[in-house]
């Protein structure tokens, strides 16, 4: 009995300091109010199904489910008028129907915008421009793990993920510059440490990944990561001078979306793990909101954080010529230049 109870005080002892110490995350300690800000919070294509349980905890980011959701109805209650940016139009209104319900605030809106479409990026952005006077937070949130490629023939990871991003960003940071002190907020992961960039394989496949294999999606996946650090890094020397600052985050690993796409039988395997140590989508969105909101941290644009605090990057997502070539070979794939 004595050996059962020891064991039982050493499992824990052990998730507590885990969980404490790894999962647990920090909140968003910001009270700041919103009212007359627009904010646009980027959500998936849906082009593809997402390969695995990791797949959708490390890329649990859409504006009309996950913590997108979740980060548009903090802004929502905080006064802002947000518009959910997703392909979906059916779930994205109904998103946008909850959280108007939710937060009381009726200045919540569904725009299409699909970022494996760069005509599509180029047509919202006309839109908005047109139709909206304002642009003070941007969240990059939108991400994807799968197979298949995009309406111009990028990898799947590599053109929603970046380049779509990439080329909204641009399209709308005069608006953003008008509207300044404002923000842009790019959703990366911690797998960010296991990305490459193979600017040849990029100009001859049009992807970082040679192959189609699910370890190729895997590592598209943290290729584009690597790519969304690196772009928030160069984007910050672009805006130097300016009032606007840019910030790159990890989001922690999430337990809603665990699950999507796995069998029943290591769902429920899976599942006693997932609640003792996953984080909520509340939990999830922490992060995102810290770099939206938080008062203070403009010395620190072009960095990258976790756990609402900032973090030391991968040593290939602090080469600022890696950067530089990266801004400068996306803006040719993306018609920019």
């Amino acid at each position: 009995m004595s050996a059962l109870l020891c064991l039982i005080a050493g499992f824990v002892s052990f998730y507590v300091l885990v969980y404490y110490c790894v999962f647990r995350s920090a909140r968003c300690s910001s009270s700041v109010k919103l009212k007359g800000k627009t904010a646009i919070v980027t959500g998936n294509t849906s082009h593809c199904p997402l390969i695995s349980s990791t797949v959708n905890t490390v890329t649990n980011s859409r504006s009309n489910t996950g913590i997108g959701k979740s980060t548009a109805l903090e802004l929502a209650k905080r006064g802002a008028r947000v518009i959910l940016a997703c392909r979906n139009k059916e779930r994205g209104e109904a998103a946008a129907y909850d959280i108007r319900r939710e937060s009381g605030n009726n200045q919540v809106v569904f725009m299409h915008l699909d970022l494996a479409s760069l005509k599509s990026v180029q047509s919202f952005a006309e839109t908005f421009l047109k139709t909206e006077p304002r642009l003070d937070i941007l969240i990059n949130n939108a991400g994807v793990m799968g197979l298949g490629c995009t309406e111009e023939g990028f990898g799947m990871a590599f053109g929603v993920n970046h380049l779509g991003h990439f080329l909204l960003t641009n399209l709308l940071l005069e608006r953003l510059k008008q509207c300044g002190p404002s923000r842009v907020v790019t959703v990366a992961a911690l797998l960010h440490h296991l990305g490459t960039i193979d600017f040849s394989l990029l100009n001859s496949q049009k992807d970082l990944v040679s192959g189609q294999s699910t370890w190729d999606s895997f590592q598209a996946y943290c290729n584009s990561k690597l790519c969304n650090v690196l772009f928030t890094r160069e984007l910050s020397n672009k805006l130097e001078g300016t009032s606007v600052s840019c910030y790159c985050l990890h989001p922690g690993v999430i337990y809603t979306e665990l699950g999507r796409s796995m069998s029943l039988w290591l769902q429920l395997l899976m599942m006693p793990f997932a609640k003792l140590f996953f984080l909520s989508l509340e939990a999830g969105s922490q992060t995102t909101l810290y770099c939206a909101l938080q008062e203070g941290i403009e010395p620190l644009s072009g960095r990258y954080f976790s756990n609402c605090a900032l973090q030391q990057v991968g040593v290939k997502a602090r080469d600022d010529a890696l950067a530089k070539k990266l801004w400068e070979v996306s803006e040719r794939l993306s018609g920019l230049s």
